[in-house]
Parts: C-alpha cells; structure tokens; sequence
C-alpha cells in the first residue's frame, strides 16, 4: 500500500485585499504535500507574491485558513518563531550580510538554537559543502558571484531543517548560466532531500524545472497542473502570449496578414483549442 504524504500547506478561502477593496487573493485553495515542487507563475500584480507571504507568515490575510506544517497561522501566537523553525526563504536579493563570512551567514538561523559553537559550525560548513561552496566558506558577500551569494542564502535557508522553503524569484537577478546551476541545485535539494520547495517566478523556464505549475491570475488559480510534458508547458504558455491570443481569436497581426500562413495558423489554433 503506498503511503500517503502529509500535507505542507493548506488554504482555504485564502483572500487578503487592501485598501479601495482592491483582492491581491481572492478566495485561493491550494494544497502541497511534502516533497512537491511547485512553481507559482503569473504577471505582475497577480497575487502570487502575496500567496508567499501569507504562506511564510509574513503577513495576515483578511479572511480564509492558512495552515503550514499542520498549525493554523491565525492561531500561532509566536510567529517568528514558527517561522525560524518550519519555513526557509530564499528571495531574488540575497540578503546576506555584507560584512559576515559564507559560512557565519549560515550560521545566523542556528543562533538560537540549543547546540554548541562547534555543532552550529558543522551544520553551517555541511550545508555550504552541499550547494558546492566548501572551499568558498571564508569569503564574504562582496568576493562571490551572483549565482554564488544565493547558494549561500540556499544553504541558510536549510539550517533549520525546515518543512517548507519560500522562493521568490530566486533567480531574477542571475544570468542564463547561473539561473540554470540555481534550478538544477534546487531540484537535486528536492530529489535527494525531499525538500518542499514553491517558487515563485515569471520565468516559463524557471517554471518548467518544477513538478507542478500553478498560474495566478486576477487573485485567483486560474491553472494547477502537473507537468508531465515540457512541450505541452510550452504550447500552453504560447497561448498565453499576444500572438497565441490573435491566433485563438482568428485575428492575426497586420504584419502577418499575406504571408500564406492560414493554413498553418489553423493547424495551430486546432493544436491550441486542445491544450
């Protein structure tokens, strides 16, 4: 019999809205069980970067549950600490601190905890060791490349052993090269580790490296899906775009118009109409 994993997170009616009634969420259900990797995609003011910070505790929604880790946010009466025990983040700025080593930066999450000098030490050069910067350990912010600083703030985010890692934007500051050796460390972290991870990105590419990809639009989930076709991902986001849009709509752009294309803009409006 397989075994049922245990739910991470839980939302139920999640809504926050702000000042002149404006829905930044607007009634969300979402549930993530441990070991997923979701990516939570959508334009700029969809909401997706407030699902994150209500998901972290970073802020209260105006209505709806929130439950991570199984405890009920509204209910946690120390919520930093609940944080510095059940969630990790990672966020497009490092936020490392420029005058602190790799490996004291790590450290920064264990300073609370009950464990020696030497055991908070160990943990912090492990982790660093496993984001591959073991022989970076000594270096400050300022001597590390981009891709290089939020490896460290990845292996800060593991310090505590966390059941839920928060990424927003984890790569929106790195070139191609580094974005893809931050993706691929994530998925290996998720893999070997059965780390929980939901980024949050607007980048197809970055999206397709996770096992789940939930579109907000407006405040709502406009699409929850498993990825198990690249390709479809790929015909699905094209769809999205202003010219899957004219396609769909059977009105193709001037500059398009005369150039023999119907045939093959039927095909693909066909191909579209199914995904």
């Amino acid at each position: 019999m397989t075994q049922q994993k245990s739910v991470v997170v839980e939302t139920i009616g999640l809504t926050k809205t702000y000042e002149g009634d404006v829905h930044a969420l607007d009634g969300v259900n979402l549930t993530i069980c441990a070991g997923e990797f979701v990516a939570v995609m959508g334009p700029s003011g969809s909401g997706k970067s407030t699902l994150l910070n209500l998901l972290g505790a970073l802020d209260r929604p105006t209505s709806g549950i929130c439950r991570v880790a199984g405890e009920d946010l509204a209910k946690v009466k120390d919520l930093d600490r609940f944080r510095s025990k059940t969630v990790g983040f990672v966020f497009q700025l490092h936020n490392l601190i420029p005058t602190l080593t790799a490996l004291e930066n790590v450290e920064i999450p264990l300073q609370e905890e009950k464990m020696s000098d030497a055991a908070r030490r160990a943990r912090a050069k492990h982790l660093l060791e496993v984001v591959n910067l073991g022989d970076r350990m000594n270096f400050v912010p300022a001597q590390l490349s981009g891709g290089q600083r939020q490896r460290v703030a990845i292996a800060r985010s593991l310090a505590n052993k966390p059941s839920l890692i928060l990424a927003d934007e984890p790569t929106g500051n790195l070139d191609s090269k580094s974005t893809d050796e931050i993706m691929n460390l994530l998925r290996t972290l998720n893999r070997e580790q059965g780390t929980t991870f939901v980024v949050v990105t607007h980048n197809p590419a970055v999206a397709r490296a996770a096992d789940r990809i939930v579109t907000v639009r407006d405040g709502r989930i406009l699409r929850d899906e498993k990825i198990d076709n690249v390709y479809l991902e790929d015909l699905r986001d094209f769809k999205e775009t202003a010219l899957g849009h004219a396609i769909m709509n059977g009105h193709l752009p001037d500059e398009l118009n005369g150039m023999g294309l119907d045939q093959v803009v039927a095909q693909v409006k066909e191909l579209l109409e199914k995904v």
